[in-house]
């Protein structure tokens, strides 16, 4: 999982392995390892790995999350929770994709997005609008305000809006951010 690229992005690695007690925050893209203990909140762009000794009280927000270690709070992915077979998880989840391998263990209750968020076999990922609004570090009522005036690439479903991923991701790197 760390030694994946990210093309958009240089490769970022920040190995932490300290206690620590505080807010994180991340607007970059980093590939985060935490293997000693955090308590708090924890937001990140990228992939974070809770390593196998690694002992976390905190709400975490990210995109790809590996969790070996023990974890009391909630977690939400944009794309994916994953659980290792020493990994203990105590609270929610949120995310399309969560994988639980053999002996890992989960106490919460979950919620996936189902088939609503993702197109069989494509495997796109459609965000919310407060998803969106996480996603780019920006306001929710800026993000709202860019769908109405057709600057951000959304559909609307009813009162709530709906953006792919891939084409918010596009959007970033053709410089439209306003």
């Amino acid at each position: 999982m760390l030694g994946k690229k990210n093309d958009a992005h240089p490769q970022k690695v920040l190995d932490v392995d300290a206690s620590l007690q505080g807010n994180l925050v991340f607007k970059d893209a980093v590939n985060l390892q935490i293997n000693g203990s955090f308590e708090g909140k924890l937001e990140t762009k990228g992939d974070l790995l809770i390593g196998e000794h690694a002992v976390v009280r905190a709400d975490i927000i990210g995109e790809r999350i590996t969790i070996a270690g023990n974890v009391t709070g909630d977690v939400s992915a944009l794309s994916e929770i994953r659980l290792t077979s020493t990994a203990r998880l105590l609270g929610n989840i949120k995310a399309p994709t969560f994988v639980i391998e053999k002996g890992g263990v989960f106490q919460g209750s979950s919620h996936m997005l189902g088939s609503e968020a993702r197109e069989t076999g494509s495997r796109r990922l459609f965000l919310t609008l407060d998803e969106v609004a996480h996603y780019l570090s920006v306001e929710s009522n800026l993000v709202s305000e860019w769908a109405e005036n057709g600057k951000l690439p959304g559909a609307r479903e009813g009162k709530n809006w709906r953006f792919e991923k891939q084409k918010v991701d596009e959007w970033i790197a053709n410089g439209r951010i306003v």
